[in-house]
């Protein structure tokens, strides 16, 4: 996964609207079933190429709520983001 909507979703679509590639989806199509949105690992690119940061956390609302995960293998990633920062717990936008 590249980033990561943690539990403080309030499902306001915000995330959603940004998304240069289409890999964030709402609660309702949730994989996990989870009442927040998801983004899909194998589809987000961390905004590489499209933005100077991940632009669903830039749009979020709610302060620390799109965090950093782990890295796909075969997906663009940033390069500036190390793996001790890959936590599911450090913002992507400060």
């Amino acid at each position: 996964m590249a980033v990561y909507i943690n539990d403080t979703c309030i499902v306001c679509g915000a995330c959603i609207d940004e998304c240069p590639v289409e890999a964030i989806v709402d609660d309702a199509d949730n994989p996990t079933g989870e009442e927040i949105y998801y983004v899909y690992p194998d589809k987000c690119v961390e905004c590489v190429d499209h933005h100077d940061e991940p632009a669903c956390a830039a749009s979020c609302p709610t302060e620390g709520c799109i965090v950093w995960d782990k890295k796909v293998d075969g997906m663009p990633s940033r390069d500036d983001i190390g793996d001790d920062k890959r936590n599911r717990d450090t913002p992507c936008v400060e």
